[in-house]
This record gives C-alpha cells, structure tokens and sequence, in this order.
C-alpha cells in the first residue's frame, strides 16, 4: 500500500489548490470532504441515521437537503458533533479502501477536519495549509457567496489554524505572497527522499 500523507487546513485555506499541485506531480488525492458529501447522498447507512437523527426533511425525494442541514448543525455543536459521528467513520474507511489500490508511492488525503475527526491516525505524514484569516473569510464569501458572519461560524467550528498548525510535520503558506508550487515541490521531494 502506498504511504498516506494528510493535508489539512482550515476553510480556505487553499488546501484545494495545494492538492491540485500535487496532484499535477502525478500524486493521486483523496478529497475526503467530497467523499462525505457523496456519500451522504448515496450511503443507505448514512442516510438512514441521517434521517433518524434531524428528521425526514434532510432529505426531499431522495436528495440531501444541504441547507436545511445546515442550518441546524452550525447552530448546534453537539448537533454538528452527531453529524460528524455519523459521517466520519465511513469517510475514513472509504479512504484506506481506496489508498489500498493505489500504486503511487505516496497519496493525499485532503481534509479540513483531519484532526478534529481523528482521521490523523495512521498516516504516515501530515501537510498543513495556512492562510491570513482576512484572506479566508475573502475566499470562503466569494466561493459560498455568503456573508462574513457566515463565513466567520464555520471558522468557528474548526480548531484554530495555530494549533492545527503545530499538529503537522509541515506547513505550506497560501497568503498569495509566498509562491505555492515551490513550497509544494519541496515537500514532495523531501517525502520521495524519506520512503525510498
């Protein structure tokens, strides 16, 4: 199996376009925010506790029902936390199941909760991405369009980019000053360098 590298952040942050980067390196990447989302729609075993946890109006002929989730998980911790509880668990499989098929020398697993969700265990290496948090509320309101108090909640949900930062073996900085692709590059050679 192909040694697994996090990478994390807090929302835009960037972790994203590091991820593309790396991904143009040849290295394949594992978007476990997108997995969640997906397997949110197609999991009957998510679904079902889904339903049984926040109602049937989650989801509307079969379809989650994003904002109306939304709304009550981001009021609520301990409702977030039961959301989380729900989906993590089989995010975090559905990601070693897909690391076992990989040939690469090493893979990416991308996630703004790698911590938070004890999805960390296990990984060989962890990326964290950090960005100036004026420069995040900017780039999750243009990318959500939402408002800042918005943008500043979900922030709030998250463990605070200095902690997540001193939790990873290496750090990239996305304040569009420092150049991403050099600072990515030197990673993966310094990760080619450490499982040859």
């Amino acid at each position: 199996m192909s040694k697994m590298i996090g990478l994390t952040g807090g929302i835009g942050a960037g972790k994203t376009m590091v991820a593309k980067i790396f991904q143009h390196l040849g290295v394949p990447v594992f978007n476990a925010d997108d997995t969640a989302k997906q397997l949110m729609q197609t999991s009957p075993e998510i679904k079902s506790a889904l339903i049984k946890q926040f109602g049937e109006k989650v989801y509307e002929n079969g379809i989650l029902q994003k904002a109306y989730l939304s709304s009550i998980v981001f009021s609520d911790a301990h409702k977030l936390a039961l959301l989380n509880s729900i989906v993590h668990p089989i995010t975090i499989q559905a990601a070693w199941d897909w690391a076992k098929v990989q040939t690469a020398t090493y893979v990416i697993k991308e996630a703004a909760l790698l911590f938070e969700s004890n999805a960390v265990e296990g990984l060989d290496f962890v990326i964290g991405v950090t960005a100036p948090m004026p420069l995040r509320i900017q780039r999750i309101m243009q990318r959500d369009t939402c408002t800042k108090q918005d943008a500043e909640k979900r922030m709030h949900h998250q463990i605070s980019d200095t902690i997540k930062m001193r939790l990873c073996d290496k750090v990239i900085v996305n304040d569009e000053i420092q150049l991403l692709t050099p600072q990515v590059l030197a990673i993966h050679e310094f990760i080619l360098a450490s499982v040859i």
